[in-house]
């Protein structure tokens, strides 16, 4: 993962979040004295060479109206956890999902999927959803709610 003096620049400049302007990219690259293009190529390359993973939102699901989230945890056959796991992540309901080990015999549960609602009966139906597309691959599941937010920021780079 290589990136030069500006890469870390722009990685600075972004890592509190874009601007909540209509064109958050024109306003890095007015900061940076880039256009926007050079901007959000750079960008594009520092996500394809791996140097960040991801750029996206990250909603404070309490300050939205949502006050139920909760981690929904699966037991999925672990022959189809990658082919069901690509058809739940791309539900709107679900704001991300991974897979992570068994510890048996106390927690059977390897897939995980987050839900919010507006109350636990709305993250309830949602679930059910989720199990239906599970289907016959599911041995159980469980649904853990939050009661405070810990963490809402990524990795951070000093100047």
């Amino acid at each position: 993962m290589i990136m030069d003096a500006i890469d870390r620049a722009i990685i600075l400049a972004t890592q509190e979040g874009l601007a909540l302007v209509p064109q958050p990219y024109h306003a890095v690259a007015e900061q940076m004295g880039m256009t926007p293009d050079e901007v959000m190529e750079r960008m594009r390359a520092m996500l394809e060479r791996g140097v960040i993973r991801r750029i996206g939102a990250v909603p404070n699901h309490y300050a939205l109206g949502y006050k139920a989230n909760g981690m929904t945890v699966w037991d999925v056959a672990d022959a189809r956890v990658d082919e069901l796991g690509e058809r739940i992540g791309q539900l709107d309901s679900v704001s991300h999902c991974y897979q992570r080990p068994r510890h048996l015999p106390d927690w059977p549960y390897n897939f995980f999927a987050m839900v919010h609602g507006h109350d636990r009966a709305e993250v309830e139906r949602k679930a059910r959803r989720i199990e239906e597309i599970l289907g016959d691959a599911c041995g159980g599941h469980e649904i853990l709610y939050s009661t405070r937010i810990l963490k809402k920021t990524g990795l951070r780079i000093g100047s």
